[in-house]
């Protein structure tokens, strides 16, 4: 078996124990920042993965690498403003996904200059590397697709702050047909290309926006 896929596996299980609680956990805290504690006293606001994790989601995730955890429940009549409100909560999870692939990418290129192939071995750093590499991609894959504005991702949420009442009702009247409509994307594979294809740009972004440990390291190493 190919060991690289292996790997990639392992990283959407990791994805789905850690990551998924973390975005999960932004929509909770955004919400009780934001004044709507109802997540709180739902046991939502916590990082254990028991409390997120959605069966069919993380196989969806596991897969095909896209997935989703448990919605965190939100009453929007707590907000002051409870479009703004909805909105913001819902930015809070693709924003998680977004900073934590920052932080890896960070990560993956002072680890780039270190000296781990002479300690590990060429194929074990290799390892390494891509591991590392699919995590980030992963992460920005999650974002991107749960900015999609298709109901019940976060994507819709955030696009009804520009939408009227009157996009709210066609909604509510073919909610039913959603949910089928929603896993058929999925797993008919429709969204991976312009999923993948505006990942790849956000993660080209990530990388100028970390050219300078080059730099450093660079001058470090002279």
């Amino acid at each position: 078996m190919d060991p690289f896929l292996v790997l990639k596996y392992i990283v959407r299980v990791m994805i789905i124990f850690l990551i998924l609680p973390i975005h999960e956990y932004a929509h909770a805290w955004a919400a009780k920042k934001l004044g709507d504690d109802t997540a709180l006293y739902s046991g939502r606001l916590t990082l254990n993965p028991l409390a997120h994790i959605d069966i069919l989601g993380a196989v969806c995730l596991f897969f095909t690498g896209f997935g989703w955890a448990k919605p965190v429940p939100v009453n929007p009549i707590r907000f002051k403003k409870p479009r703004k409100g909805m909105a913001l909560t819902a930015l809070a999870g693709p924003a998680s996904n977004l900073i934590v692939a920052f932080i890896a990418m960070i990560i993956y290129r002072f680890v780039l200059y270190s000296d781990i192939s002479d300690k590990m071995g060429i194929q074990n750093a290799s390892f390494v590397f891509f591991m590392i590499s699919a995590f980030i991609s992963i992460n920005i894959g999650l974002a991107v697709f749960n900015l999609l504005p298709i109901p019940p991702l976060d994507g819709s949420k955030i696009l009804s702050y520009f939408t009227s009442a009157k996009f709210d009702k066609f909604l509510f009247q073919y909610q039913q047909y959603l949910p089928i409509i929603f896993i058929v994307l999925i797993v008919s594979g429709i969204l991976s290309g312009p999923i993948n294809w505006i990942s790849s740009i956000i993660y080209d972004g990530m990388i100028l926006l970390t050219n300078w440990i080059d730099l450093i390291m660079k001058a470090v190493n002279k």
